[in-house]
């Protein structure tokens, strides 16, 4: 992506709080023009960090950040055009709901005739035109957060950011404004980089995710790229539910399939992901790709193992068995009129595709 085309650039980024620690490793990263990207990680992984620093609300400590092909590192936060959504959503309370979002209207000087068309059409994108004349705490926890939507994007800026915005609502009302916010990125085309722990969230949301530890971004990617070929343990186990099998490489083919023996002494198949021959390492297989008592030509290895509980939930049922030395092994089996077989305490065969299976780096923290 060249220089114009990128909306946001972060060029050799750091940031230490203390002058010794760094919070933020080194960023390198371009957001396009119209993307929804999603900085996704643990708490303290720098994500939020990095949000402030392009917010303007905390300096980096080194490099040099780009708004629209221009250095903002000495741009203070209101000359940046940039709209916020925060998690508390900041509303001032004293104000009603249209004297809210007309607020950061005044404040550029937009004339009254003017702030009032842009304020109908701001409540009519999260429909709320009728709560004009309300005052926040007149409102649900959703609408408040519809609102601090609106406000972020009624001075038609052409960048948001959100901090974990939708952190205090209850979970049917956030997978609604999950929807929600997507559709109206989706309508404007207003470039969003968007904050979250909530991995679910960041699939649901984005064009692209970056994962954050560390400081440092493990992998950006589309949602399904990150889901089906994560590139290290970490995004493996951070992204979606996993099985995580430990053992060594014993041979990696040239198409990439590998022979791993696991430290139970079977041997599996799987794809070797930056491991090579010899070394040691953690094998990633999500529950819905494994098979319980497979046909024989439909997988590329069989383990054996046992039925220790199943729970059923609607559309799948949840099968956890023990398998190589592990009685934490997951397969989602579809809730389909032919599950019979599968009953709790049954010895089964379990086995995967190789392709769906990855050997990755091996990971001490993939052991708790």
């Amino acid at each position: 992506m060249s220089n114009s085309e990128a909306m946001v650039r972060f060029v050799n980024v750091q940031k230490s709080y203390d002058g010794e620690t760094l919070v933020v490793k080194n960023l390198n990263l371009d957001i396009a023009k119209g993307e929804f990207l999603t900085m996704l990680g643990p708490s303290g992984s720098g994500k939020t960090t990095t949000l402030m620093m392009l917010a303007g609300f905390e300096p980096a400590t080194h490099g040099e950040i780009y708004l629209q092909g221009k250095p903002i590192n000495n741009v203070p936060p209101h000359k940046r055009g940039i709209g916020m959504v925060f998690q508390n959503y900041a509303l001032f309370p004293h104000m009603t709901v249209a004297e809210n979002l007309a607020f950061p209207l005044e404040v550029r000087n937009v004339p009254k005739a003017d702030r009032e068309t842009r304020v109908k059409k701001a409540l009519d994108m999260v429909q709320l035109p009728q709560m004009a004349a309300r005052r926040p705490g007149q409102l649900s926890g959703g609408q408040q957060q519809r609102v601090a939507v609106a406000r972020a994007l009624v001075f038609e800026p052409d960048l948001v950011l959100m901090d974990e915005p939708l952190g205090a609502l209850d979970k049917q009302l956030r997978e609604q404004m999950q929807y929600e916010i997507k559709h109206i990125h989706d309508r404007l085309g207003v470039t969003v980089v968007y904050v979250t722990h909530d991995q679910s969230e960041a699939l649901t949301m984005s064009n692209r995710i970056a994962v954050f530890n560390d400081g440092v971004v493990q992998q950006l990617s589309t949602p399904a790229e990150l889901y089906e070929r994560p590139q290290n343990s970490f995004v493996a186990q951070f992204i979606g539910e996993n099985n995580k099998l430990k053992g060594t490489v014993t041979e990696v083919g040239a198409d990439g399939t590998s022979q791993v023996k696991l430290d139970s002494g079977d041997v599996v198949k799987a794809l070797a992901v930056n491991v090579k021959k010899g070394e040691r390492t953690l094998l990633s297989v999500r529950p819905e790709r494994v098979e319980i008592n497979p046909g024989a030509k439909s997988v590329d290895g069989l383990l054996k193992g046992r039925i220790a509980e199943l729970i059923y939930l609607g559309d799948h049922i949840r099968a956890r068995l023990e398998v190589a030395g592990h009685d934490d092994f997951i397969v989602k089996v579809p809730n389909k009129a032919n599950t019979g077989g599968v009953d709790e305490g049954k010895t089964v065969h379990v086995g995967w595709k190789a392709a769906d299976c990855r050997a990755l780096d091996y990971a001490e923290f993939a052991s708790h």
